[in-house]
C-alpha cells in the first residue's frame, strides 16, 4: 500500500468508527423488546397475517425504541463515566457529543411517529411518542436516580411495543393488550434484578439506587418471587384469549420460571449466594416461549376457551 492511499484509508476508517458510535447509542442488544410487538398484532386479529403491516409496525417501533435508547444515553452520560458496565459507551469516552447525539435521539424520534402515523394509526405514534418522553424523562432522569423500585415503573416502556402493536391493527387498545402489558411489566423487575446483581458496585459507584445494590439478597429474592408470580398469573388470564395450545404452554413455562424463583429465595434463606446469572436466562427464555407460543396460537387461530 503507498503512503497516498492512508489518508484515504484513515478517513474511511473515522467514518466506520463514527457510524458504529451512533449506532451504540441505540443499545441494539436491548432494542429486541420490540418483538413483543408481532404476537400482540397477531392476537388482535387472530388467524390473518398482514405481513406489510407487521413490518411497518416493528420498523416503527425499532426507530421508537433507536429513539428512546439514545436520549437515555444523553440523559446518563454523567454516570456511565462512573461505572465500569458503561463507560465504553460513546458519550462516556466523548466520542459523540451530547448535542449531536441529542439531535440524533429526537431524529429518530419523529421518525418513529412520521412512520407509525403514516403505515398504521395515528394512536400508535402517540403511543410510540408517549414511550419515548416517559423513558428518557420520567424514568431515567426522575425514577432511576431516586428509588430502588425504578425498574418497576421501568417496566412500562418494555411493555409499550405489544400496546403500539394491538393500536396498530386495530386503532384501539383491547383488554388482551392489556394483560400482555402488565405481563411484561410484572416479568421486568426479576429481569432486571437479576442482570443488576452482577454489578452492585457499579450502581453503588454512580449513586443509583438499583435494589440489588440498597437491599440484601433476601429481600430482593423475595421481591423477585413476588414480580414472577405476578408475571405467570397474568400469563394465565390471558389465556382465556387464546386456546388450549397457548394456555398449556403458559402453565408449563410459568411452572418453570417460578421453580427458579423459588429456588433463589430458598437459596437466600439457607445464606447461600443467588445465582443472578440462571435467572437472568430462564427470564428471557420464560418471556420467549410464551409470547412465541401465543404467535403460534394467534396465527392458528384455534378456538379460544371464550369458544370465539
Amino acid at each position: 500500500m503507498s503512503t497516498r492511499e492512508w489518508p484515504a484509508l484513515s478517513r474511511t476508517n473515522h467514518i466506520r468508527a463514527k457510524l458504529f458510535d451512533y449506532l451504540a447509542l441505540t443499545k441494539p442488544r436491548i432494542i429486541h423488546v420490540v418483538v413483543g410487538a408481532i404476537p400482540a398484532m397477531l392476537l388482535a386479529q387472530r388467524g390473518t397475517l398482514a405481513p406489510l403491516l407487521i413490518l411497518n409496525t416493528f420498523i416503527g417501533a425499532t426507530l421508537m425504541q433507536a429513539g428512546a435508547n439514545t436520549l437515555n444515553c444523553v440523559a446518563d452520560a454523567d454516570i456511565d463515566k462512573l461505572m465500569t458496565r458503561t463507560s465504553g459507551r460513546p458519550l462516556a469516552r466523548a466520542a459523540i457529543s451530547n448535542r449531536h447525539a441529542l439531535a440524533f435521539g429526537l431524529a429518530l424520534s419523529v421518525a418513529s411517529l412520521s412512520w407509525l402515523w403514516w403505515t398504521t394509526h395515528l394512536l400508535a405514534g402517540l403511543l410510540a411518542v408517549a414511550t419515548i418522553a416517559f423513558y428518557a424523562v420520567v424514568y431515567t432522569l426522575l425514577l432511576k436516580r431516586r428509588t430502588s423500585q425504578n425498574v418497576v415503573c421501568g417496566g412500562i416502556v418494555n411493555a409499550m411495543p405489544v400496546m403500539i402493536g394491538w393500536s396498530a391493527v386495530t386503532g384501539t387498545i383491547g383488554w388482551p393488550a392489556l394483560v400482555m402489558f402488565a405481563i411484561i411489566v410484572f416479568w421486568t423487575p426479576p429481569h432486571s434484578w437479576a442482570l443488576a446483581m452482577r454489578h452492585t458496585e457499579d450502581y453503588r459507584a454512580a449513586g443509583i439506587p438499583m435494589l440489588p445494590a440498597v437491599a440484601t439478597e433476601s429481600h430482593v429474592a423475595n421481591l423477585i418471587l413476588v414480580y414472577t408470580w405476578l408475571s405467570v398469573i397474568a400469563t394465565l388470564v390471558l389465556s382465556v384469549a387464546a386456546s388450549w395450545l397457548y394456555a398449556a404452554v403458559a402453565l408449563a413455562a410459568g411452572a418453570w420460571f417460578l421453580v427458579v424463583a423459588h429456588g433463589q429465595r430458598a437459596r437466600a434463606r439457607r445464606g447461600v449466594p443467588l445465582e443472578p446469572l440462571r435467572l437472568f436466562r430462564q427470564s428471557n427464555n420464560y418471556l420467549a416461549v410464551v409470547f412465541c407460543a401465543l404467535a403460534v396460537d394467534s396465527a392458528l387461530a384455534l378456538p379460544t376457551l371464550l369458544g370465539h
